[in-house]
């Protein structure tokens, strides 16, 4: 065999081994040559189509007039003999039972010794497979794009350098970026410091249930304007391959649960507090009750032999000891009794800055103030309101007695009193510049026979009953502030419009 027959056998065998039908034209698009798959899948009847012009052939897929006249505008075979370049192009067509089809269809010049092109190899590919299969990915793309984006959770997933990927709009609305200036910051950046990395390491830990799984973890996330939110993530790590490509996690906001988790547990813990209130009063009604009747007797009885007694008689000093014991346990009954509102609270109709001035005038020993500043923050409304004067006096003057304890009788009082008539709120606050009061001691300040005062100074029920008095007259008490500096104890109680029926509106 001779070197060029040789050359021309193995580019004929190489011709007819593409898997691919195929057949080369003349520029002018007369076939001059196809290959054996050609013959197999578009000439298998043997009609003979050398010699013929591609336009006047039906192919095995589509044929050019399928193609919307593209023979006659924009031919890809015209446009390979003119720009000495390869061409593609894909028909996309209806076949004879209502399925779409495509071909896709290259066209590569060849060119002679002179640079012109004298030949075009055309080769056809049925694209359908993979045309249906790219329609169904992108089908289902969209479908999750609307899903991630229509969640009411934030989303959010990054590639291995930290860089934002996907972000939808309630990770926008969440951390306060939008999508394009995500992409200028790293995933770090919505994280406190070491946050990220803390997450990335428990992702990667063997010990979680699922490797690259985190299951529901609480976390703080911080925003663009730098606050830190409480959040509940889940997260995981995408694998491509077996290796590490990107991470994706959900975020859901605690504010909303965690505020109302918080209201909860202060209405459960109201409601416990009532109750044991409610139990502790009925005990002290019973114990007071029954030690009233003896202690009564104990003091007519000592009383009688207090008068008779000379007054020169030993035992007499011994016997203004009890007597003075049994009135303090007289006192005692009385605040139990109060505690347990057996009494009836007798309201009236009175200016809330009277009550600040009479509870003052009502406290006997004036020697208490020696050195203490007492200052009258007083609103210049007149705000009134109905309850038991009596009764808040009582509450009042408590306040000022643990005020000036607080402070060792050292310090400032001060008393303060506002109102918010518009929403029917009137307030009466006593400050104190004391050392404040224990954290672990805040929530049982109201608690019956609670105190922190010296055995014999204090019986624990002060601030109990000014709880159950309050709460007598459509009130509440409550701590508004303390620490190192002092402690501001604050009344509550409905207010009413002033002389002229005038709504007011002095703070806030």
């Amino acid at each position: 065999m001779t070197p060029k027959k040789y050359e021309i056998d193995w580019r004929l065998r190489v011709f007819d081994s593409l898997s691919y039908p195929t057949r080369i034209l003349l520029p002018d698009g007369t076939i001059i040559a196809v290959n054996q798959k050609y013959l197999e899948d578009v000439d298998s009847d043997g009609e003979g189509v050398i010699g013929k012009k591609c336009r006047d052939i039906e192919h095995l897929y589509l044929s050019c007039r399928q193609g919307a006249g593209l023979c006659d505008n924009g031919c890809p075979l015209v446009e390979a003999a003119t720009k000495k370049k390869g061409q593609s192009i894909v028909f996309n067509t209806t076949d004879d039972k209502g399925l779409q089809r495509w071909e896709d269809r290259v066209f590569s010049p060849i060119l002679g010794d002179d640079g012109e092109v004298c030949y075009i190899i055309e080769s056809f590919r049925d694209i359908t497979r993979v045309k249906t299969l790219e329609k169904m990915y992108s089908g289902m793309r969209q479908l999750i794009d609307n899903v991630v984006q229509s969640s009411v959770s934030s989303i959010m997933a990054a590639d291995r350098q930290g860089n934002i990927i996907l972000m939808n709009s309630a990770a926008e609305e969440l951390f306060g970026y939008t999508a394009k200036e995500a992409d200028e910051v790293n995933i770090e950046d919505f994280y406190p410091e070491g946050v990220a990395r803390d997450i990335m390491k428990k992702l990667r830990a063997p010990s979680i249930a699922e490797k690259g799984k985190l299951p529901a973890t609480k976390v703080n996330v911080r925003t663009k304007e730098g606050k830190e939110i409480p959040v509940e993530m889940t997260a995981a790590i995408i694998y491509e391959e077996g290796r590490e490509s990107a991470t994706a996690a959900i975020f859901n906001d605690l504010r909303e649960k965690l505020a109302v988790e918080k209201k909860l547990k202060e209405a459960q813990a109201q409601v416990a507090q009532t109750e044991k209130m409610a139990s502790l009063g009925r005990l002290a009604a019973g114990v007071a009750h029954e030690i009233n009747n003896p202690l009564t007797s104990i003091l007519l009885y000592g009383n009688i032999m207090q008068e008779k007694m000379e007054a020169e008689n030993p035992n007499k000093k011994n016997l203004d000891y009890i007597l003075e014991d049994a009135g303090r346990c007289k006192e005692i009954v009385k605040n139990l009794l109060a505690y347990s509102r057996q009494t009836n609270p007798k309201k009236e109709i009175f200016l809330l800055n009277a009550l600040v001035n009479e509870s003052l005038n009502l406290i006997r020993d004036q020697k208490l103030f020696m050195h203490i500043e007492v200052v009258k923050d007083l609103t210049d409304d007149l705000i009134y309101i109905d309850a038991d004067k009596s009764q808040l006096c009582q509450v009042v003057i408590n306040l000022i007695i643990n005020g000036m304890d607080a402070m060792a009788g050292h310090g400032t009082l001060t008393l303060t009193t506002s109102g918010k008539l518009r929403s029917g709120k009137a307030y009466l606050s006593v400050s104190d510049t004391g050392s404040g009061i224990a954290k672990d001691d805040l929530t049982k300040v109201f608690d019956p026979f609670f105190t922190t005062k010296a055995p014999g100074k204090g019986t624990g029920l002060g601030l109990s009953m000014a709880y159950g008095i309050l709460q007598e007259n459509n009130g509440k008490i409550y701590v508004a502030q303390t620490g190192p500096t002092g402690t501001t104890i604050t009344m509550e109680l409905p207010a009413m419009a002033d002389s002229a029926g005038l709504l007011f509106d002095s703070i806030g």
